[in-house]
């Protein structure tokens, strides 16, 4: 790590420290020629490989601005759509690969967003799964009434 002051290549790490989430580590450098400090923050990269091949990296604020797009006039806060694009981020980094295929990304929201919002669902789901058809979208809700079903019966057990 160059020193951001003297620009000397080396550097001593003096602290270490996780962020509040996990997902990144703060360390307190000192440079061993000037002897300023400084603080450096590390995070483990995730890249997203889109249907033509390029690579972007990945963005929590591009999955709610297209989760909000399926929950415009629904009862869903901008907290409700953080929270759904953190954990579609945990998710992703459980998988442990350091590149993830977009199509990827859409199935990791399908699970929260069934969770909070079925309506939402749906649009999100009918874009996503790009459906066809009436029978598509019957499909889909018969698969949402059957998990209600289930629900309902281990409540009652």
């Amino acid at each position: 790590m160059h020193c951001p002051f003297c620009r000397n290549p080396d550097s001593r790490v003096v602290d270490s420290r996780t962020s509040d989430d996990g997902s990144s580590i703060r360390r307190r450098r000192q440079c061993p020629a000037c002897g300023r400090r400084f603080t450096t923050l590390e995070t483990a990269s995730l890249a997203v490989v889109k249907r033509s091949g390029a690579t972007e990296p990945f963005s929590r604020d591009k999955i709610v601005s297209g989760v909000r797009k399926a929950c415009q006039g629904r009862p869903v806060s901008e907290d409700d759509l953080a929270l759904l694009a953190q954990k579609v981020e945990e998710t992703l980094r459980q998988q442990g690969s350091a590149e993830i295929d977009a199509y990827e990304i859409g199935l990791a929201i399908l699970g929260p967003l069934r969770d909070l919002d079925e309506v939402a669902y749906l649009r999100f789901a009918s874009v996503y799964q790009a459906f066809d058809s009436l029978e598509d979208f019957e499909s889909a809700i018969t698969s949402l009434r059957a998990e209600h079903a289930d629900r309902s019966e281990a409540t009652e057990a």
